[in-house]
């Protein structure tokens, strides 16, 4: 679901301009937390606070970390500083997937309540707004403290799974450790499924035997000469999705209405095989598992497709920005 684009929070009376694309605070807390902003395109503006500069945070990047600060922690507004500099030449551009460990305590109590390793989207519109300033602008291999009030990362519910209530701040400790690139399907030249349609449109999928391909790849089976789909659009297409292992069809459009998806809300195997892609295009994918649903056959989360291969069949019948 979308979230309200990012709020322009005003840069702290203590940031001083050092250079065209940075301005780093010269005031700093304690522990060296400091005010970054990034004057990097699409980069969000949050400024760091009182409780941001005084969370004091050990451990090595990508490590266990332990973070102390005074209880409670209270913020009205979003605050973001930057506890460590990554050694990056650069902010890492809005729109980069990067791999980051992210460890939250309840700013009421002081307690950790989960860590977390994976990659997020940097500027990614479908994440909470706190979680967007833990990661937006900053170079690889930096650590950044969010101080988040409750709405900017739970919403105004809170979350009771991780314990954390409708009026307690929370505390979030993010490292970046690098920046990944983009994935990338590579081209399907052999071996590849032979698709017929019959005379509503709709396809049928014959695979060429039992030993699917290993890694992400695609066939152009009709190149569209409309809007090519970019990051972070939302497209409207038919799909048809076939199990490898099996043979066996799990889940289509065709015969119903087209769906509509943001290439960052389906499984990453599938964004990645619309990106770059035209209207009108139609295409065949394999994606293996770990761009699919994982590579854990019992987890549950999995809606039963994990550790498969999974082929998709995919017309695209439109595309646009998803904001």
């Amino acid at each position: 679901m979308n979230q309200n684009p990012p709020r322009a929070v005003g840069v702290t009376l203590c940031a001083i301009a050092v250079g065209a694309l940075v301005t780093l605070s010269g005031c700093s807390g304690a522990n060296g937390n400091q005010d970054y902003q990034s004057s990097g395109a699409g980069c969000m503006k949050v400024s760091s606070g009182d409780v941001s500069r005084a969370v004091k945070v050990t451990g090595d990047i990508g490590s266990p970390v332990t973070a102390t600060f005074k209880t409670p922690a209270a913020a009205k507004t979003l605050q973001r500083s930057l506890a460590k500099k990554g050694s990056g030449s650069e902010d890492i551009p809005v729109g980069t997937t990067v791999s980051v460990t992210i460890t939250l305590y309840n700013g009421t109590t002081g307690k950790q309540l989960n860590e977390s390793k994976g990659e997020i989207k940097t500027g990614d519109q479908q994440v909470f707004e706190a979680l967007r300033a833990a990661v937006d602008c900053v170079p690889a291999g930096s650590r950044t403290v969010v101080v988040a009030p409750p709405a900017s990362l739970f919403g105004s519910a809170g979350n009771s799974e991780l314990g954390v209530s409708a009026t307690d701040t929370v505390v979030m400790i993010t490292d970046l450790q690098a920046a990944s690139p983009p994935l990338v399907p590579g081209a399907w030249t052999s071996d590849v499924p032979t698709v017929t349609w019959d005379a509503s449109g709709k396809p049928s999928v014959t695979l060429p035997g039992p030993t699917p391909p290993k890694d992400l790849v695609l066939n152009v089976l009709q190149k569209g000469t409309g809007a090519t789909v970019k990051d972070g659009d939302s497209v409207t297409l038919d799909y048809q999705g076939t199990s490898w292992e099996d043979g066996k069809l799990f889940d289509e459009s065709y015969g119903k209405q087209p769906a509509t998806f943001a290439t960052g809300s389906v499984v990453k195997g599938f964004g990645a095989a619309l990106i770059g892609q035209t209207v009108g295009t139609k295409l065949i994918v394999s994606i293996p598992p770990q761009y699919g649903y994982g590579t854990d056959p019992n987890s549950p989360s999995s809606n039963g497709l994990g550790g498969k291969t999974l082929v998709f069949v995919v017309d695209i019948k439109d595309t646009g920005s998803a904001q």
